[in-house]
């Protein structure tokens, strides 16, 4: 049964692939389809259940906790947040958020007890193209939350020497910059080319960082379990990271 759930899983991702190809547009390749956060996170934590392994530090975890002794995770700071699962953004919302003039200046509905508002909250009360954005799932991981904490919206990069705040975990943040595990670094560039490719009026990237996840994207190929996740997202969200699809092709 599960080859052959398995065999119209891929039967399907192949047929919309061209059916991808022959009415592509820009728009018909970003997120239409889940406009809701929340809703995100409800469709990723069953599609992990496929693999239940937090992004960045490799923690088995069940439901929305993690089993920090799996991966040898030593609690830095934030006891709370270090016991429970979030799903972070690989391209920071501030970097797409900052584009709308609702984050920057708010708006008059932006209200609450009398109070305005703006930032985040404003933008994702006003603008639904940045609610598209923020619950594209291809831009989602699951993550310890005292990671997803320590990382906020810093740059990615490599960072000299290992110093290390979170036992075995190969994870290192400094000066405004994080440095992930290699094994992961792939997965990281995919999702960046993705986001400025589809999101292109919000997203820009750097020479540097063009460079950088070039480089992270031939060191640390597509995998398989990166292949099945893409597929997974598709049956949900109904569009491609051809980034992925690309590697996903020259593996098979």
């Amino acid at each position: 049964m599960e080859k052959r759930e398995e065999f119209l899983l891929n039967l399907f991702f192949y047929i919309f692939i061209l059916i991808l190809i022959c009415f592509s547009n820009n728009s018909f390749s970003q997120n239409q389809t889940i406009n809701n956060f929340s809703k995100s996170k409800k469709i990723l934590l069953k599609i992990h259940k496929n693999n239940p392994y937090t992004f960045y530090c490799g923690c088995s975890y069940k439901n929305k906790t993690p089993n920090l002794s799996s991966c040898g995770y030593k609690i830095f700071k934030n006891n709370k947040r270090a016991k429970r699962i979030e799903f972070e953004h690989i391209v920071p919302a501030s970097r797409f958020g900052k584009k709308f003039e609702t984050w920057k200046n708010g708006n008059l509905r932006c209200i609450k007890n009398g109070k305005k508002f703006k930032g985040r909250k404003c933008a994702r009360k006003i603008n639904k193209k940045f609610r598209l954005m923020e619950a594209d799932l291809y831009n989602l991981q699951p993550t310890i939350g005292e990671i997803n904490q320590q990382r906020q919206n810093f740059k990615m990069s490599i960072i000299p020497g290992e110093k290390r705040n979170f036992g075995k975990c190969d994870f290192e943040v400094q000066n405004k910059f994080v440095e992930p595990s290699p094994n992961i670094r792939g997965d990281i560039a995919r999702t960046y080319f993705y986001m400025a490719d589809t999101y292109s009026n919000y997203i820009k990237l750097t020479k540097s960082e063009l460079s950088l996840f070039s480089k992270w994207n031939d060191v640390d190929p597509v995998d398989e379990w990166e292949c099945k996740k893409s597929k997974l997202i598709v049956n949900s969200q109904k569009n491609l990271n051809k980034f992925i699809v690309q590697g996903c092709k020259a593996s098979d």
